[in-house]
């Protein structure tokens, strides 16, 4: 949790959510992910909270979900929120800190289904194309080639160690979530942009500070999600595209481009590193959606 966080929270609650989550990383055995964001979550809830009602009272709750259902927040993301407050309260119970089973009292969002964002090709290709040669651009473009070239998550990304890229053979070894490996294949362009950031500013930046990492400042640290966060804003603003771009609408649009050219949906959950078919699936229905606006456009009789 930032500091900034935790300076926002009520000291009573603040102490509550630090022991849960300990036991998230001590007793559970959680990801360092999955506990940083129980954290954002509860801190964004403390956040919320008036006075010292959240120990059994569930209007605080209930109040800190009604304010981001009406802000536009999606199903999903209200899911996980209050998926977040149910094993939370259920901890303060246990604990003696919460008067009342709060958990029980909260209506559960619906998660409902959502379409990712996805970008055409050309818009792939728009924001591609906009790192200049300098230093910062070459390794800028290197990651938002490899981001789409391989379908990686954003923490696969940041955590890409130099002995797993494996540059004349055109893959690299990923450890995703569960700790498990998968070996991903890249393009031409992405080796070729790789090699030319590799062996051009990455080699400066870790003379004489030596680091696995793959993708680093100039100072010669690993880069952070935020930074990667950063670099595609950056780029997505610098291009023609208007539409909302993160880290993860490069690993959509692999996936959906990959089922439109007629990858098999296996290979497709095997590339992305899903553990059930079913989360690959998502994306056959927004490849029905696309090929259907595709045909109100196109066709004379639509």
């Amino acid at each position: 949790m930032s500091a900034q966080a935790a300076r926002v929270l009520h000291d009573p609650l603040k102490a509550v959510i630090e022991a849960f989550l300990l036991e998230l990383r001590v007793e559970r055995g959680l990801s360092p992910l999955t506990i940083a964001a129980y954290g954002r979550d509860l801190a964004q809830f403390a956040s919320s909270v008036r006075g010292g009602d959240w120990r059994g009272n569930p209007d605080s709750a209930r109040r800190f979900l009604a304010g981001l259902r009406a802000a536009g927040s999606r199903g999903t993301t209200l899911a996980r929120k209050a998926a977040a407050l149910r094993s939370f309260y259920g901890f303060a119970l246990r604990e003696g800190e919460a008067t009342r089973d709060v958990a029980t009292l909260l209506e559960a969002p619906r998660a409902g289904s959502y379409l990712p964002d996805v970008l055409a090709p050309d818009q792939v290709g728009a924001i591609l194309d906009s790192p200049p040669d300098d230093d910062i651009g070459l390794r800028d473009g290197a990651i938002l080639e490899l981001l789409y070239a391989s379908g990686l998550r954003v923490s696969e990304l940041v955590g890409l160690d130099m002995d797993r890229l494996d540059l004349p053979n055109l893959q690299l070894r990923v450890i995703g979530k569960g700790n498990k490996e998968r070996r991903v294949p890249m393009g031409e362009p992405a080796r070729d942009r790789l090699h030319r950031y590799i062996s051009g500013p990455r080699e400066g930046w870790t003379a004489g500070r030596p680091s696995e990492a793959v993708f680093v400042s100039r100072r010669g640290r690993r880069l952070g999600r935020e930074a990667v966060w950063r670099i595609v804003h950056r780029w997505a603003e610098a291009s023609s595209v208007t539409e909302r771009v993160t880290p993860h609408t490069f690993r959509h649009s692999f996936a959906t481009h990959l089922l439109e050219g007629g990858a098999d949906l296996r290979v497709v959950q095997a590339l992305l590193g899903h553990a059930s078919i079913s989360t690959t699936q998502l994306y056959t229905h927004l490849t029905g959606e696309r090929l259907r606006e595709v045909y109100a456009r196109s066709h004379p009789r639509a």
